[in-house]
């Protein structure tokens, strides 16, 4: 395989994108470790590499659909990586396949030094493997203007539960619904309105092209305006969420974050930045 094939697959692996998985993944186990006596670096790393290899299939499985129903077609400026032939589709299939298969091993890995309930973890990790598909292939929520929601809830809520299951299990005190699945999901909502953020812009760029190739987006819903709007609301309203957990718990860790209002287009900076604020917040 010479290094132009090797710089093909790279880039429908679509790295870039992956800091949208990352932090939630960091998310939750910084959230485990302020709410849990015990921490595992094994349940990080697998939690981790199971997510990327979801995130980085659910790519490839976009690219492939996108290509198959013309919407990424000669006049695509984005994802041209089967619309220039750099790759064939089923090198596409092959390759997600694989990262699916080798992301289940590290998930079935994980059940063996987690000490959450099997069918919990199973039901997180299968349903957000199914999701990261469905959103182009199958269904295709994605054409449907419901690939939004499938962001917020994979890229928030689903990730970071999931991690935080898998690291305080049966562990956490007062191990309460509340607790054991509420929590994190709240904490979740700031991280998943910014990476929301990113697919929408990305949407409302390609407004005309979508409409044109036949597919139905929040974007095209809305209109050019309405959806600079939502936005800047996606953007910011994660600011005053942080503001008002740091007013209310005292905390002001959480004004962290606050520190990269002026860059806020930049999911990763946000996202460690949230982290390291909840890292060092009280026990929750």
């Amino acid at each position: 395989m010479n290094i132009a094939k090797l710089k093909s697959y790279l880039i429908a692996l679509r790295p870039w994108s992956f800091s949208a998985s990352l932090t939630p993944v960091l998310l939750g186990n910084a959230l485990a470790f302020n709410s849990s006596n015990q921490f595992s670096v094994a349940i990080l790393l697998l939690t981790l590499i199971s997510a990327l290899c979801v995130h980085a299939a659910g790519n490839l499985v976009n690219t492939y659909y996108d290509y198959k129903y013309g919407v990424d077609n000669e006049n695509t400026k984005s994802d041209r990586i089967l619309v220039d032939k750099l790759l064939r589709p089923e090198e596409i299939t092959s390759l997600g396949v694989f990262l699916y298969f080798f992301g289940s091993i590290s998930f079935f890995s994980l059940l063996f030094i987690s000490s959450a309930k099997e069918e919990v973890l199973a039901f997180i990790y299968f349903g957000g493997m199914s999701l990261s598909f469905l959103y182009t292939g199958g269904i295709g929520f994605k054409y449907m203007a419901l690939g939004d929601l499938i962001i917020i809830i994979t890229f928030g809520p689903l990730t970071v539960l999931y991690c935080y299951a898998a690291q305080v299990g049966s562990s956490i005190e007062n191990n309460t619904p509340f607790n054991l699945y509420l929590k994190p999901l709240l904490y979740a909502f700031p991280l998943a309105l910014n990476t929301e953020a990113i697919l929408h812009s990305n949407n409302s760029r390609d407004l005309e092209s979508d409409r044109k190739s036949g597919i139905f987006t929040i974007a095209i819903f809305l209109g050019f305006t309405a959806s600079y709007v939502l936005y800047v609301l996606l953007i910011f309203v994660p600011y005053f969420v942080l503001l008002i957990m740091a007013l209310k718990t005292n905390a002001y860790s959480f004004l962290v974050p606050l520190l990269t209002i002026k860059t806020a287009k930049l999911n990763l900076i946000f996202g460690i930045f949230y982290v390291v604020s909840c890292f060092f917040s009280f026990k929750f």
